[in-house]
């Protein structure tokens, strides 16, 4: 399976809680998994901790190279997707769910979230509390 981390499950990953639940960290772990973050939820993170809104025990920055080393794939953000955006239906205000629901539609991913706005859209998602 191929999956799209939504934020909060990133972070979640990231701060090792007991809110990621126990099925979704071993489909994260599962051999051959495809683990994609998209550039969307590091600028995200970004944002809400420079506005002080998000508390890491570490940097952003002083992740990354664990996410590339665990094998987690960067997803940047390109034209393909950014117009994707435009031709969803309005059900999620959220400019950054918009691109991973975009993101993931274009390819092929499986979207990884708690998100209950984010289930009307043709997307394939799994319950990241379970």
């Amino acid at each position: 399976m191929n999956l799209l981390l939504d934020t909060h499950v990133l972070i979640w990953w990231l701060q090792d809680s007991d809110k990621l639940g126990r099925r979704a960290r071993q489909a994260i772990l599962r051999p051959g998994a495809a683990v994609f973050i998209s550039s969307a939820c590091i600028w995200e993170i970004s944002i809400k901790s420079a506005l002080g809104r998000l508390k890491l025990k570490e940097p952003l920055g002083k992740y990354i190279p664990d996410l590339v080393a665990g094998g987690f794939h960067n997803l940047p953000i390109d034209f393909e997707h950014a117009l994707a955006v435009r031709d969803l239906a309005p059900h999620h205000n959220d400019p950054f769910d918009r691109m991973l629901i975009a993101q993931a539609q274009c390819e092929d991913l499986t979207l990884m979230t708690v998100d209950p706005a984010i289930t009307p859209y043709d997307v394939r998602t799994i319950d990241a509390s379970a």
